[in-house]
């Protein structure tokens, strides 16, 4: 089942069990994934969408993060369970380990010395885990090999 059909099955079923967190999400990612169909003026690929995807979850962290500064917990409690919904259509996250795994054989492959080649790494580290980590997270662990 493509991403847009699993969309509009979650749709259907969100309305039906009245549930309006989700089926805002959800009409959230449609909206966005259909303004970037016709930014692009094509069908999306994967990677297009999980682009799409990923913004959508990031634009949510940080507004949890506001919320949470701002100590308006209702908004970032309800901006949780946004969250929770758009990660749903994600691929599963890398853990920690696997992450590291994935860095040292990169640094292996473009034969990485030092601080100097970390462009060099992470730029062929983040097409292998595009959508299953955050860059962030990837950074660090290239910063913490390379020196």
């Amino acid at each position: 089942m493509s991403l847009s059909e699993q969309i509009m099955a979650d749709m259907k079923e969100a309305m039906k069990a009245r549930d309006k967190v989700k089926l805002n999400t959800v009409r959230m990612i449609k909206s966005a994934l259909m303004n970037e169909k016709i930014k692009a003026g094509h069908e999306l690929s994967s990677d297009e969408e999980l682009t799409v995807l990923n913004r959508e979850k990031k634009q949510r962290e940080e507004s949890i993060e506001e919320f949470t500064k701002a100590a308006r917990t209702d908004l970032a409690d309800e901006t949780k369970q946004e969250l929770a919904v758009v990660e749903s259509y994600m691929p599963k996250q890398l853990s920690q380990d696997e992450l590291e795994q994935i860095v040292t054989e990169t640094i292996a492959e473009v034969d990485a010395k030092g601080k100097s080649d970390f462009g060099k790494v992470m730029k062929a580290l983040m097409p292998k885990i595009k959508g299953k980590a955050d860059g962030k997270a990837a950074s660090s662990a290239v910063r913490n090999h390379l020196n």
